[in-house]
């Protein structure tokens, strides 16, 4: 086990308890309130199975939660030079929020912002459309991509301090939630390790928690004003030297410095995928609300199951009700994934997306029982 910064927590913290598999029965929804999926949002062209997918696997499995990564796989209306060549229509969504009402899910659509505006050696639509708004300008897409390179280019971030980048991201907020009908909406922000550049005039000099701290007020405060909720992912802040989680499921440029500065009532996606850390217990602490999220390691999302439970079984009423759940994440194409799940792709090994959501949900299910 990986030694960490919890250490401390007592042992009855951490071991399963007996109470929450053979107590008196108790509805899931109180054992553990957010039961969800992550996945990019299907493709015009793939839309029928993703369906078929939310009806005849999600809904009996008990997802009560569903996350799309729309980002620009949507026939937006108020900035159409924003869209994917092939995206999704607004009556292909009503199809999906259709399902997901029927099957008692609630979508939570996601655009990633700040951070991941682009991929590799491609530029994402955001900043292909506007540049200005690239918070390393002068940071050049390479025609053939490695980590590490010297321009410690990851993914790019828009500046937010930029005058105009919040009149195009609210405009792309207000209109997704629209269409989705959500109370809530994921706006990413992992990853971020370009912010407070140097090179960037309106940056420069400024503390990155502080400039995190700020985008993450801004983004909430817009959501408010129209009663819909914030999520984000959570490794921007943690203290990725402290913990020793390093600088990928952890911030090296302190920007976890912010944890203390954003508001209570943001959700957290804490991610972590080789080891099931126990980071869900800081968050907490720190007055937030948190839901646990695995990827591709079946035997880590059981133990963050277990955990997730006890967390819930031995805490203060204040933080019970901040330890939310699970989110299984995937990190392909919906397609890819459906490709998988349904044998037509074949997968190696056992520490993979499709295994990986199967034993999360066996195991949530022997909750119910």
């Amino acid at each position: 086990m990986t030694k960490n910064l919890f250490t401390l927590i007592p042992a009855s913290l951490i071991c399963l308890s007996s109470l929450a598999f053979s107590g008196p029965q108790e509805q899931l929804d109180t054992i553990l309130p957010i039961r969800g999926f992550c996945i990019a949002a299907p493709r015009p062209a793939g839309l029928a199975e993703f369906i078929k997918f939310i009806d005849e696997e999600l809904a009996p499995a008990k997802v009560n939660t569903l996350i799309l990564r729309v980002d620009y796989n949507y026939q937006y209306e108020s900035h159409p030079e924003l869209r994917d060549s092939s995206a999704l229509s607004k009556n292909d969504v009503r199809k999906l929020v259709a399902a997901c009402r029927k099957n008692n899910i609630r979508i939570i659509p996601q655009v990633n912002l700040l951070g991941h505006q682009s991929w590799a050696g491609t530029v994402g639509n955001l900043l292909r459309v506007y540049p200005e708004f690239d918070e390393t300008p002068l940071v050049l897409m390479p025609e053939k991509y490695v980590w590490p390179n010297p321009d410690g280019l990851y993914c790019k971030s828009y500046c937010p301090l930029h005058p105009g980048v919040h009149d195009i991201v609210f405009d792309l907020i207000d209109e997704i939630c629209d269409v989705f009908e959500t109370d809530a909406f994921h706006a990413g922000m992992d990853e971020v390790f370009y912010i407070g550049e140097r090179q960037c005039p309106r940056c420069a000099g400024r503390d990155p928690s502080e400039l995190f701290a700020g985008e993450v007020r801004t983004l909430r405060d817009h959501l408010s004003l129209k009663g819909r909720k914030l999520w984000i992912w959570g490794d921007r802040l943690i203290d990725g030297r402290t913990t020793g989680l390093g600088e990928w499921e952890a911030s090296y440029n302190n920007t976890w410095r912010a944890v203390d500065m954003i508001p209570k009532d943001v959700v957290i996606c804490d991610w972590h995928y080789e080891r099931p850390d126990k980071t869900p217990v800081y968050f907490a602490m720190k007055g937030l609300s948190v839901v646990t999220c695995p990827w591709r390691m079946p035997d880590n999302a059981v133990l963050q199951v277990h955990d997730m439970v006890n967390f819930r079984n031995h805490s203060t009423p204040e933080m019970k009700e901040r330890f939310l759940g699970m989110v299984q994440t995937v990190w392909s194409g919906a397609e890819q994934f459906l490709g998988s799940y349904y044998g037509r792709r074949k997968e190696d090994g056992n520490n993979t997306p499709v295994n990986c959501f199967r034993a999360l949900y066996k195991e949530i299910g022997k909750l119910d029982r």
